[in-house]
């Protein structure tokens, strides 16, 4: 039974690959360059390292909430975008329950969500998930 102060497990990209923003920024139609071109960055002193879009940041914490409780679990997800997660990095999602209540006949959890890149927190959110009995 999920109870406020339970950890959520935590879901891991190894590796934050920049031919997937690319692949992004192509279907969001999103001509900002950092997303694809490293000139572009390393004229901003990120080494020539692309920024990875905020969606696929978001999709990393949907991804741990959806294999925590199901794909049609998620019935709110909300967050501020921090520091910049940059092609190569390592990321991982975490979360905390910090509530439990019924919302008609179904087990809604509250909790507290984040993104990590070598522990430092660069997303942070809320989140409204479905639980089991």
């Amino acid at each position: 039974m999920t109870t406020p102060g339970d950890s959520i497990p935590p879901w891991t990209m190894a590796v934050v690959d920049p031919q997937r923003m690319k692949t992004m920024a192509a279907i969001l139609r999103d001509p900002y360059q950092v997303h694809w071109d490293r000139e572009a960055t390393t004229a901003m002193g990120l080494e020539g390292k692309v920024i990875n879009q905020g969606p696929l940041n978001l999709s990393y914490i949907a991804n741990m909430l959806m294999a925590w409780q199901g794909e049609e679990s998620v019935r709110r997800l909300t967050v501020s975008f921090g520091r910049p997660v940059l092609d190569g990095d390592h990321v991982t999602a975490h979360g905390t329950v910090t509530s439990v209540d019924m919302v008609g006949d179904e087990r809604h959890a509250s909790c507290d969500v984040w993104l990590e890149r070598d522990g430092e927190t660069v997303v942070t959110g809320t989140a409204v998930v479905v639980v089991g009995p």
